[in-house]
Parts: C-alpha cells; structure tokens; sequence
C-alpha cells in the first residue's frame, strides 16, 4: 500500500474524482466524461510461446507469427507522457508475452521515472536471472506470475507448451534478487482455478511464499465456451464465474448492467499504438483511435469513443465482448 501511496498527486487525485464522479453519472444512462484514464495497459508483445486454451493469441498459434510485433519504446514513452500528468498505474499486459520485449525493462524504467505505478503479468517462462535483476532494477512495483499447476502435468494442462520449472526458477530468481538488493516489486504468484489444478489448491496457500511469492491470488477462469459448460471449470461452482441454470445451461454469476467502471477508468494501447477500450476487446473490434497520430486526450473524447460508452449505457448486453465480463 505505501508504495500505492506514493505515486499519488493532487493532478491524478483530482483526476481519480472525477473519474468517479462520471461513472456515478452513468449509472443514470449519462455519458458524462471530461476527465482522463486513470491507468493504462499496454502491450509490450502481441505474441506468446504458449497455446493456452482459453486465449486467442495463444489458440492462433503460427498462424500469427506474420503478426508478431513488439511496442517501441518510443511509442511507450509517448503514451506515458502523455497519461503521466493524470493516470497513476501503467499494466504491462494484454494479450502477449509482454518478456518477449527486450525493451521491456527500459519500458518500466522510463514508466517509473514518470512517478507511474507499474505492474507486469508474465508466464515467467524466459525469466532468467539475468532478466529478474533487470526487472528489479528498473524500478518495478508489482509482478504476476501465472502459475496453474504445481506439477509439470497440471500446469501443462493450461499452460500448454509451458514448463514447471522455468516459471519456479524465474519467480525465485526475482526473489533472490529482491533479497539480495533490498528492495523490488511485490511477488504474486497468480493460480487460475481449474478442474486440472482443484486438488492443489490447499497446497498453493501452503507454500507459494516458500516459492519465492509474496501474495497468492487464486483467480476464476473466464471461458469462451461457457454456455454448455466446459471440462475445465472447477467442480465446485463456488470457484467459478459461471453458475448452472435449470435447463442445465450456464451464465455469468453476476448480472451485466448497463456500466463499467473499467471502461471510464482505463483504456489498452497495443503494440502498433491502436487504442482500445478495455483488454475484452481481444480482436481490436472497437478501435478508438491510434496514438501515431491522435493524442491520448484527443482519442477519449472522440466521437468512436463517445458511441461506444453510449452504446454501453444503452445496451452492454448488445455488445459482444461485454457479455463475458465479471466487471
């Protein structure tokens, strides 16, 4: 929390309140924005070496590889000039591997500079030693480590193409380095909640801090394929985003109203400087602008940026990548 704290200012507090103040407004169908994202997710890397199942980047596979892109850091440092002033958080992740960026912890380095809040989720499968005391030393607050299985089987069961030992080795060389420096980001070691994994879940709380994590999150899974239900949701419902209906059909647990806080909050610019309107927007159906060109002010209060909260005011349901949220 103190290191949250520290990257508070009168301009992004005053920013967060009016934030605020415009999604109270649009609980009452009015679209009402005159403030700016409090937090950016970019994309470092538009490309993975996994093939999770419940991932289209991942589900592409080489029919991608023509695609591959990786953010320059001079797109990254533009962005974050431009949101400095307002946002107080930068996410490094949206659909990629954002540890394929070998620019990646010049990235935060400069994020940090600009007094940014800065997270990274990784798979941790290219974190070596050398890459942790870089990450370390770039000034990094918070890292997730995806970790699903604690054996090779379980974990490769999702992480497809991923090994155990590479994502163990990585997160504890991070916390030889923290240990060794004194200082660095916050450990999560982050466990998807799946049928493959639902009898190591006692044993994840018992030693994901001998693992090298300081935090355990255990997250419910999002699937595509939900509706008829799929052999990856956990047994017990309770863990899951989804609950069974009479006719034996499945639906999002919680009900889709007409908001989202995400989306007044936040926006996503990928690797080629498109900027989208929240990370569901996986094929970049809903494009708002691109920072090679617009500005940051200028795409979120655009005309496409408009329609797209009054559409969602109107009707989220009617907008396909909103009926798979848990916001």
């Amino acid at each position: 929390m103190a290191s949250y704290l520290r990257y508070i200012t009168f301009k992004r507090l005053r920013n967060a309140f009016r934030c605020r103040l415009s999604f109270i407004l649009s609980a009452f169908g009015v679209e009402h924005y005159r403030h700016m994202p409090t937090f950016l997710s970019v994309e470092p890397a538009n490309w993975c070496m996994l093939r999770c199942p419940q991932c289209p980047v991942g589900q592409r596979g080489a029919a991608a590889s023509a695609e591959r892109q990786t953010m320059s850091e001079e797109l990254c440092r533009r962005a974050f000039d431009q949101a400095a002033p307002t946002a107080h958080t930068v996410i490094f992740h949206f659909q990629g591997e954002p540890l394929l960026n070998p620019a990646l912890p010049a990235m935060i380095a400069y994020a940090h500079a600009r007094k940014l809040y800065t997270m990274l989720s990784t798979n941790a499968q290219t974190l070596t030693p050398a890459l942790a005391e870089q990450l370390v030393g770039s000034g990094l607050d918070r890292i997730i480590v995806s970790i699903d299985g604690l054996t090779q089987e379980s974990y490769a069961h999702y992480r497809v193409g991923g090994h155990l030992d590479r994502a163990l080795d990585g997160m504890r060389a991070l916390a030889d380095c923290k240990k060794q420096t004194g200082c660095g980001p916050e450990i999560v070691l982050q466990c998807l909640l799946l049928r493959s994994n639902e009898a190591e879940w006692p044993l994840f709380r018992e030693c994901y801090k001998a693992l090298g994590a300081n935090r355990l999150e255990m997250k419910t899974a999002q699937f595509y394929d939900y509706k008829e239900g799929n052999p990856d949701m956990p047994t017990d419902l309770r863990y899951a985003r989804y609950v069974r209906n009479a006719d034996g059909s499945y639906r999002l647990k919680q009900p889709l109203r007409n908001r989202c806080y995400r989306l007044w909050s936040g926006c996503v610019v990928t690797t080629d400087g498109t900027v989208l309107p929240c990370c569901f927007d996986k094929d970049h159906t809903y494009r708002l602008g691109n920072l090679n060109g617009q500005s940051l002010e200028e795409i979120m209060h655009s005309e496409s940026a408009k329609r797209f909260r009054k559409a969602l005011l109107k009707n989220r349901a009617g907008i396909p990548i909103c009926t798979n949220c848990s916001e």
